[in-house]
């Protein structure tokens, strides 16, 4: 059956036309408040002759590829930024747990008054040589698997 303007339109054409919309914006056919007016007349609308009024004056563009969100290269992080913004975050917490581990040593010497064992460095040193690894030898991993 096709449609007719009458017919009554799902919550699902209603998201269609507004991710239209919002590729026409972002292609700089209509500014900000455009938008926003016609985008809170697609909830308002109940048939699909009041969704293609909205349209009208805009060109038809396939949804399946929106040329202005999809295939910029500064869009989507590169996965080997990824990794490395979550290796950057390891040698963070290292760091961070490092410094809590001396810290407590240090009130641990000053409350016995006499030197204490360096413990912390059983905490730090297996950790750092595991993220150095990481470091040294992740890339490689990377550019292997893909």
């Amino acid at each position: 059956m096709a449609a007719t303007p009458e017919m009554r339109a799902s919550d699902g054409d209603r998201d269609r036309v507004a991710a239209a919309l919002r590729e026409h914006m972002a292609e700089g056919r209509l500014d900000v408040d455009e938008f926003n007016e016609r985008l809170e007349r697609v909830y308002e609308s109940r048939t699909y002759g009041e969704l293609a009024r909205l349209t009208v004056d805009l060109p038809e563009i396939d949804l399946h590829t929106l040329p202005a969100t999809v295939g910029r290269s500064g869009d989507q992080p590169r996965p080997r930024d990824k990794g490395r913004a979550g290796l950057k975050a390891a040698w963070g917490v290292w760091a961070t747990v490092s410094m809590i581990n001396w810290a407590v040593w240090l009130v641990a010497i000053i409350g016995a008054g006499h030197l204490i064992y360096p413990w912390p460095l059983w905490v730090m040193g297996p950790w750092g040589i595991v993220l150095l690894m990481g470091t040294i030898f992740g890339d490689g991993q990377a550019r292997r698997r893909s």
